[in-house]
């Protein structure tokens, strides 16, 4: 009699667990399906860019140095940028105009045609982040921040040292988005520098990298874990396939 107690206790156990559960669930789905619907029609500068960057996150960060035509190298980050092409190997970055004035990066860009993407990694961090800094036209971020320059082999805009990887870029088109304020520079690049520890003649390590992504608002982040997936479809080369040979 007492066992037969005892199991009529725990079904009924299971089955107020499994009730709980349930309403759990149903709890999580309902509040799952709440969604706040904002129209893009009628957002404003400010209210367009704080859903963008807060959405579209991480994003890789393009340190990128330039060259004026009057010597002085600029270096400034920017996150809206990405790899676009592969033959030839080419990369886009959006740079807005600042009160419909041209940065300095997009006019050393237009003007001499040439400029070299550098990875940030969490060791360089603190100099790209105060690179960000508005600095009038006649000076040089490099200069006011110490940044350590090397020479480019194809293009005569110099590399920051510290970046672990550097991508030198000859401008292939520009292009002009939405109403005019942002513009779209499309870059071929003609040259890769890539740190001796993070590169093997085949594989870049991109762990070895540590490479900074940008967040929305102020806030930046770091490499968290690493998640392996075979690749459902053939890349150039098939390394990771799924279907790849042994």
């Amino acid at each position: 009699m007492k066992i037969v107690m005892l199991i009529k206790a725990f079904v009924n156990s299971c089955k107020i667990m499994s009730k709980s559960k349930n309403l759990q669930r149903h709890i999580w789905l309902k509040m799952m399906k709440k969604f706040i619907f904002v129209e893009a029609k009628g957002l404003d500068t400010a209210q367009a860019y704080k859903l963008v960057v807060g959405c579209v996150v991480p994003r890789p960060v393009a340190w990128i140095t330039t060259k004026g035509l009057n010597g002085l190298v600029n270096a400034a980050p920017f996150s809206s940028y990405n790899y676009v092409a592969t033959d030839p190997p080419m990369l886009a970055v959006n740079i807005a105009e600042r009160s419909g004035v041209l940065k300095d990066t997009a006019r050393n860009i237009l003007e001499t045609g040439e400029f070299v993407i550098n990875v940030s990694d969490e060791a360089s961090l603190d100099q790209m982040h105060a690179s960000a800094q508005e600095y009038p036209p006649e000076t040089s971020e490099t200069d006011v921040l110490g940044i350590e320059l090397l020479s480019s082999r194809l293009v005569k805009v110099p590399r920051i040292a510290c970046s672990p990887v550097q991508m030198e870029c000859k401008l292939d088109q520009r292009v002009v988005l939405g109403t005019g304020r942002n513009i779209l520079y499309i870059g071929e690049i003609v040259a890769f520098h890539l740190r001796e520890d993070i590169y093997d003649g085949n594989r870049v390590d991109s762990v070895k990298m540590r490479p900074i992504a940008r967040m929305g608002g102020p806030y930046y982040a770091k490499m968290g874990e690493i998640v392996e997936k075979p690749m459902l479809q053939k890349p150039p080369g098939g390394e990771g396939w799924i279907n790849q040979k042994p």
